[in-house]
């Protein structure tokens, strides 16, 4: 669907300000440029993260999850971020390669508040800083290293409205179809068969316990 040529648009910074408000100072000043001891202890306990990224070709937004504390500090402002086995698009890494802007959202489960950071991303396949981030002593063959420009921390309202952590509101998994028939509709293009959907849920079941880190 096409935006609609009748609809009122934003289109000035001018016109955003006179609806949303310039601002609070007290809101401007917990943007910092580096990480301190509050933010340091989000991330070791954090085991998951969406990493924003942006090119010409196209825009990303990717979730990132490993054990708590799986973003290695390196310092207040270089975060390494390891690149564990995924879908092989590679679509954070491709926008990364051209255009180096990227954002974070960190969370801990149950709890409200996250945390933002905004940076420079570039690629690593440095050996020796890998091994930071290696698993069992299984090594990352990439990482990313994030330049922190902006680290706050986000208020709760967003998932305090979406009620997130609330296992009350929590889908059950049936309601929903498996990965594997969306997949096999989405490319067929077809009601797929429950034998095509079994043997391809048990095969994307598989590669989600033998893959996860190499």
């Amino acid at each position: 669907m096409a935006i609609p040529e009748n609809i009122s648009v934003i289109n000035t910074l001018e016109e955003l300000r006179a609806i949303h408000g310039e601002v609070p100072a007290g809101v401007a000043a917990k943007v910092q440029s580096r990480l301190d001891r509050h933010s340091r202890n989000f991330l070791q306990r954090s085991p998951f993260l969406i990493l924003a990224t942006s090119s010409s070709e196209g825009n990303d937004a990717s979730p990132r999850g490993d054990k708590p504390g799986f973003v290695e500090v390196l310092d207040d402002t270089t975060l390494l971020i390891p690149e564990r086995p995924g879908n092989r698009l590679a679509d954070s890494l491709t926008n990364i390669v051209s255009n180096p802007a990227a954002g974070l959202i960190i969370m801990i489960p149950g709890m409200n508040e996250t945390l933002r950071i905004n940076g420079r991303a570039i690629i690593t396949d440095d050996g020796k800083l890998l091994e930071k981030v290696a698993f069992k002593g299984k090594s990352p063959t990439l990482g990313i290293i994030i330049d922190i420009e902006q680290v706050y921390f986000h208020c709760a309202k967003a998932l305090i409205r979406s009620s997130l952590w609330n296992p009350e509101f929590h889908m059950p998994r049936g309601e929903f179809p498996t990965l594997g028939k969306i997949l096999l509709d989405q490319i067929t293009g077809k009601d797929s068969s429950q034998a095509e959907v079994s043997a391809l849920d048990a095969n994307l079941q598989k590669d989600a316990e033998t893959n996860l880190y190499h």
